[in-house]
Formats: C-alpha cells, sequence, structure tokens
C-alpha cells in the first residue's frame, strides 16, 4: 500500500526558486507529495499556475500568505486539511543592497521581518503539530551570506546568519522528534528578483552617503557582483532541483549548498577561521586586483579551478 503524499508548504511562490520548486514537487512522477504553495500576493499567482498545468487543483493548490503576519499564517494554516504540514519550505525572502549610511533603519527591519522572523513565524505554526506526530521536516533557503559577509550586503547578510545560528541550534532539540531541519545555501542565484534589484540599486541616490563610499558601490561593488551572476550564478530550476533531493532524502542534512562553482569563494574562512584571510583578500580583489578577480570568476565559470580545500 502506497504511502500518503506528504503535504509541503512553501513560502514565496510567485517567482523564482518557490515557483520552479512547487512545480517539480507537484509533478513528482511517483505523486509523493501535495504541495500548498503561497504567495503574499496573490495579484501574481498566474505565472505559478500557468506552470503548474495540469497539476494545479491536483497534487498543486496556491494559498495566500504572509510571513510577516500571525493571522495570515493562521488562515493559511487553517485551510490545510488537518493543519498538518509534513515539509515546511521557508522560502519568502527581500533583497537589501547598498552603503550603509544611505539605507533607513525601517528597511533593514524589513529584512529582518521577512527573511528571519518570517521564517520563525512560520516554523513555530507548524512545529506542535510535527511534534506530536514525531516527523517532520524544515528546510531554509539561507544564503552562502549567511556563511561569509559580502560588502554592502550587510543587512542581507546579517538576516541570514541569523537564521544559520537559530535553526542549527533548534536542530539539536528536533532530532528528539524525529523532526530534521536542513539550510539550503545557494550562491547566486539568476532571477527576475536578483536582476531589477542591482538595476534599481544602479540608478539610486544614497543621502548621507560620503562620495568616496559611493565610488566604491558604482565602480567596484556594482561591476564585480554583475560579473559574479554571470559567471557562477545559478538559474532557480538548478536550486529546486537540489532541494527536491534533500526532501527526498530519508536522512537530510543539516546544510547542503547548491553551488560547487562557488565553493573556492567561502573556502577562504575554512582555512582561516580567524577571518583575516577572508576579508583582506576580498578586499584586495575588490579594490586593488581587479583584474584578476574578474579573471578568477571566468575561470570558475568555465570549470577549469577544480580543487579541494581541507581547513586546517
Amino acid at each position: 500500500m502506497a504511502d500518503a503524499p506528504r503535504t509541503v508548504l512553501i513560502s514565496g511562490c510567485s517567482s523564482g526558486i518557490g515557483l520552479e520548486l512547487a512545480v517539480q514537487l507537484a509533478h513528482d512522477h511517483r505523486q509523493r507529495y501535495q504541495v500548498v504553495a503561497t504567495m503574499r500576493d496573490l495579484g501574481k499567482k498566474g505565472t505559478l499556475e500557468e506552470a503548474a498545468g495540469d497539476a494545479l487543483g491536483q497534487t498543486l493548490t496556491v494559498a495566500q500568505l504572509d510571513v510577516c503576519s500571525d493571522e495570515s499564517v493562521a488562515q493559511c494554516l487553517s485551510c490545510i486539511q488537518g493543519g498538518e504540514v509534513d515539509v515546511l519550505v521557508n522560502n519568502a525572502g527581500v533583497g537589501l543592497v547598498g552603503p550603509l549610511e544611505g539605507l533607513s533603519l525601517a528597511a533593514m527591519q524589513n529584512v529582518f521581518d521577512t527573511n528571519f522572523f518570517g521564517a520563525v513565524r512560520l516554523v513555530r505554526a507548524v512545529l506542535p503539530g510535527m511534534k506530536r506526530r514525531r516527523k517532520g521536516h524544515i528546510v531554509v533557503v539561507s544564503s552562502v551570506m549567511g556563511l561569509q559577509g559580502v560588502l554592502f550586503n550587510e543587512a542581507y547578510a546579517a538576516s541570514k546568519f541569523a537564521l544559520e545560528g537559530f535553526f542549527e541550534s533548534l536542530a539539536i532539540q528536533l532530532l528528539q522528534f524525529n523532526i530534521f531541519i536542513t539550510l539550503v545555501e545557494p550562491g547566486p542565484v539568476v532571477t527576475d528578483f536578483e536582476g531589477k534589484l542591482l538595476e534599481q540599486v544602479s540608478t539610486a541616490e544614497f543621502p548621507d552617503t560620503d562620495p568616496d563610499t559611493l565610488r566604491y558601490f558604482w565602480d567596484f561593488y556594482l561591476p564585480a557582483s554583475r560579473e559574479l551572476f554571470h559567471s557562477v550564478g545559478q538559474s532557480p530550476q538548478d536550486v529546486a532541483q537540489v532541494i527536491v533531493k534533500v526532501i527526498g532524502s530519508t536522512r537530510p542534512p543539516l546544510r547542503r549548498q547548491t553551488n560547487a562553482r562557488y565553493t573556492p569563494l567561502v573556502a577562504l574562512k575554512a582555512v582561516d577561521p580567524s577571518g583575516s584571510l577572508y576579508v583582506r583578500t576580498t578586499h584586495c580583489l575588490l579594490f586593488r586586483w581587479t583584474r584578476l578577480l574578474n579573471l578568477g570568476l571566468r575561470c570558475l565559470a568555465c570549470g577549469c579551478l577544480r580543487f579541494r580545500i581541507r581547513p586546517r
């Protein structure tokens, strides 16, 4: 007798990784999943419904969910039969790029309200049922920026660092309940969201920011960021495929990076746990050795830099 499909609740499905993941799970040839694909604004559901095709209304349903609202979370769960979620995928997120002096505290708080507290709010809602049934899987779409800081992304990286610490701590307790946590850590992902964000900040004005910092942002960071996405960026489909494998695993890992080509860029922290090597090397690559940085990114893109890094 076949096992009943697992209910998978995914946040942030209007585009990008969330949309691709919802569609891939809904089209699982073994029909192992009943997908509840959610988004804050249902006015944007058209792309998802078109991509879902004949799975819509069968193995995939679309629901409204604002991860920043207790009422919205409760309403969404009340629409799920029995309110039981077997797999929760915390994917909803927002970005914030720019010189610190030119960003408002309200904008930074919004990043944490969505990226961190939004994930915490959802977990608090589904955890009692998972504990009662003594099974479950919580997948958190984190980032390599939860492992390493990136200039002009301070608030975004901080929200991902917070996710990493919170869920690693929670994972220890939840093993007692046969509940697994997986932190999925993509590198750069080429989505409309990322493209629009870079386009917006390239013409933005950042009040109260000194001319030197603005010059560093426009002349060093933005060109390097575009080259990074062009060289080692993944598609949302690629990241979604990794998450599908994680969800299908019988013993899910705590962490799963999605982009092997990005590994050399995070390896410096493993080589020197003090962090000094990473900070100094990244500073030199961005501000002194720009040509070397571009050459290295092109080599990563073509796969000619293949090596293993072993921590000391």
